[in-house]
């Protein structure tokens, strides 16, 4: 976990990579709640079976909206801004996943500060949130990321 204690602190690092997070595994009962959750059930994320016989990718795979949606939780595993009263997401301006997350594996987030712009009552902040796969060639999420920080 890497501590800011202000945004001056930050501001100085635009441009480089801030954080890393620990790996988290990304189970079966993980991709099934989230099917649940969103009422997408492909077969190629719940059916263990179908996915032995038919997949291109051996196996059941996460949903890339699940990958997306894990980069809150390692965000907040790997980097706390110690001075802020809030923090919100406030969007996104480009995600794409370029590889599949098997189910099974292990995913970490790498945050790069890119931008930082003044806001009413505190500050925008622009990430790339490189989201990578435990021995994977290519990432299987990569975003940028906009959040408010109020202090």
């Amino acid at each position: 976990m890497r501590e800011f204690s202000s945004l001056a602190d930050m501001q100085a690092l635009v441009g480089q990579e801030l954080a890393v997070s620990d790996w988290l595994e990304i189970t079966q009962e993980r991709v099934n709640l989230f099917a649940d959750a969103t009422d997408d059930h492909q077969w190629i994320h719940v059916d263990q079976e179908r996915c032995a016989r038919e997949s291109p990718f051996g196996g059941p795979v996460a949903h890339g909206y699940l990958t997306l949606s894990l980069i809150s939780g390692l965000f907040g595993r790997a980097l706390r801004m110690v001075d802020a009263k809030m923090v919100v997401n406030y969007g996104l301006n480009k995600v794409r996943f370029p590889a599949p997350v098997p189910v099974g594996s292990r995913v970490r987030a790498r945050l790069t500060l890119l931008q930082v712009e003044s806001i009413e009552g505190g500050a925008q902040l622009e990430w790339s949130v490189v989201v990578e796969n435990e021995g994977g060639a290519k990432p299987v999420c990569v975003a940028e990321l906009l959040m408010r920080r109020y202090a």
